[in-house]
């Protein structure tokens, strides 16, 4: 209790500022709500009137293939983008191998492993796969 252990991603070797620092919990929730809105609009878009309950399930198909695409590719989701975060890799790489996006992305799918938070506010999911969300 009351143990100094330094700003967020000290003992991952990052920034206390700036670029590739820790992101924030505000930029990081704020980038997931619009990569949601951008999957309903599109899963909803896809399914063209059918039934509303129909597009929550096809929404979240949609976010994960949008994420595994956009994280493996790019280095972040279009939200993480307009906010100016992206998903780095521990260990030197600039973005993630395929199969750690794999992984990340299944755990995010899973939602649990999102919720749990280690001190350097590196989800369960980001620890796992190896990857931590820093400022662009």
């Amino acid at each position: 209790m009351g143990a100094d252990f330094g700003y967020r991603g000290k003992r991952l070797g990052l920034p206390a500022e700036g670029p590739g620092a820790i992101a924030p919990v505000g930029r990081r929730v704020g980038a997931l709500f619009i990569d949601w809105a951008l999957s309903a609009l599109i899963a909803f878009g896809l399914l063209a009137g059918r039934r509303l309950e129909a597009t929550n399930n096809w929404a979240l198909v949609v976010f994960l293939v949008m994420s595994l695409l956009t994280v493996g590719t790019v280095g972040a989701t279009p939200g993480k983008r307009l906010l100016g975060l992206r998903v780095v890799a521990l260990d030197g790489l600039e973005r993630l191998p395929v199969w750690r996006t794999a992984v990340r992305t299944v755990l995010l799918g899973l939602a649990v492993p999102a919720l749990v938070w280690d001190r350097d506010n590196r989800g369960l999911h980001d620890r796992l796969s190896g990857s931590v969300q820093v400022r662009a």
